[in-house]
């Protein structure tokens, strides 16, 4: 006869030897950390790429902002040399380097704060210590 006051798990264990429920919980830990590590490894795949983006159009913007002094240094001194008409397409060329620089900057810094690393792994992990503990079907 079994005890109505037993719990399903307190059942269980007076009924499955040491060695089988060392086993389950062995098993069930070797699942639980590879599915941990296979949620890990996707996000910081997702992570990395949006870095690598971030990273691309910001270095693509700091470029041409480097771009833009340049030649806007060369018409300037070009336009002072001359005082008239010479050196206005360093001008332009520079003025439009300079609006690349101002699209591709605050994109890159956009892309660069919205990575968010591994959010959900974080959480689950921090779940793990309480899944541990003994629930209420099992006091």
């Amino acid at each position: 006869m079994t005890d109505p006051t037993q719990t399903p798990s307190e059942r269980q264990a007076a009924n499955t030897s040491l060695g089988e429920l060392v086993s389950e919980v062995t098993s069930d830990m070797s699942t639980l950390m590879r599915q941990e590590l296979a949620l890990a490894k996707a996000e910081l795949r997702e992570s990395a790429s949006e870095a690598a983006k971030g990273g691309a159009e910001l270095g693509a913007g700091i470029y041409a902002a480097m771009m833009a002094v340049l030649f806007l240094t060369i018409a300037f001194w070009w336009a002072l040399g001359t005082l008239i008409g010479n050196g206005w397409s360093g001008v332009v060329t520079g003025i439009i380097w300079a609006i690349v620089a101002a699209v591709l900057v605050p994109m890159g810094r956009k892309n660069m704060k919205n990575i968010k690393g591994a959010p959900q792994t974080v959480d689950t992990l921090k779940e793990i210590p309480e899944a541990l503990k003994r629930n209420e079907e099992n006091r």
